[in-house]
């Protein structure tokens, strides 16, 4: 009977790690797009101008596409952690109405609140790429 159980908790760390993996790849995509619209930001904030700040809003869409997809995997990683007794959280969000003030009113203020906005929403991501890090370490060594 205990090989059964065994059996089963071997087969829901693998899926844990399956899961944690798939989500710390979604971080890291989401990572490198706020990197790069936090690049693209500080050009805008030097006088850029309408396309940089096309482009910025171009990484920043594709950001929260990855953002959206790691919330997914998140979502599944926690509950497969729950399965081996362990526990991991994670939010991410994002600001709209910056976004839209920083189009329509292309100026240093908005692209100043901007740049904040990316800023936080890359150490949202930083923060959860270390605890997804951290729980694949803890679960690869049980």
């Amino acid at each position: 009977m205990s090989r059964d159980l065994t059996y089963d908790f071997n087969k829901e760390k693998e899926e844990a790690i399956a899961a944690g993996t798939k989500a710390l790849q979604s971080l890291k995509r989401a990572q490198e797009q706020l990197n790069s619209a936090r690049n693209w930001g500080i050009y805008d904030i030097i006088g850029g101008g309408f396309i940089s700040s096309m482009i910025k809003h171009g990484k920043m869409d594709k950001a929260q596409m990855y953002m959206e997809e790691a919330r997914y995997d998140l979502k599944k990683f926690s509950k497969e952690l729950q399965d081996v007794d362990q526990l991991c959280t994670a939010d991410i969000g994002s600001n709209d109405f910056l976004r839209f003030a920083d189009c329509f009113f292309d100026g240093f203020v908005s692209d100043i609140l901007m740049q904040s906005r990316i800023n936080e929403a890359r150490k949202q991501v930083d923060e959860a790429i270390m605890a997804v890090e951290f729980s694949l370490k803890r679960l690869k060594s049980l």
